[in-house]
């Protein structure tokens, strides 16, 4: 009898480790050793950023738009850029989105992504016509 129990227990403990690794490695990244190589560059890219001074601002509305807003180092609207954007749920990389921007005002650009709930990490990646590029990220909460 005290056999059987641990059979069972060590059956049932299997099964779960099973189904743990099946539905979630435990693996963030598919390359993790070139993303280490990349930082250098991220860390460029951040600077160059900052040398630009711009501001933006990365939001949803009700409606399910998404609204990404430029700014210069001085507060004017960056108009004419070339946007693009990036979805993904925080956890995973499954259901990933791409949308594209277009711009409804100076500086303001939208995309409409389709029908969203829950928790977004989203990636906005413009770029002026000189060739300047800018990203944006932020979590954002959708009902």
């Amino acid at each position: 009898m005290t056999v059987a129990f641990f059979a069972v227990v060590i059956a049932v403990d299997m099964s779960f480790l099973f189904i743990a690794y099946k539905t979630h490695p435990g693996q963030v990244s598919v390359t993790p050793y070139e993303d280490g190589l990349a930082h250098d560059a991220d860390v460029a890219r951040l600077a160059a950023q900052t040398r630009l001074g711009w501001k933006a601002s990365l939001g949803n509305v009700p409606d399910g738009r998404l609204v990404f807003e430029m700014q210069d180092a001085s507060g004017r609207p960056l108009s004419g850029l070339s946007v693009v954007g990036r979805l993904e749920h925080p956890a995973t990389e499954a259901g990933r989105i791409s949308v594209v921007f277009r711009q409804v005002a100076p500086g303001r650009y939208e995309a409409h992504p389709g029908k969203l709930t829950g928790a977004w990490d989203v990636t906005v990646d413009s770029r002026d016509a000189q060739g300047h590029p800018f990203r944006a990220d932020r979590r954002l909460m959708w009902p």
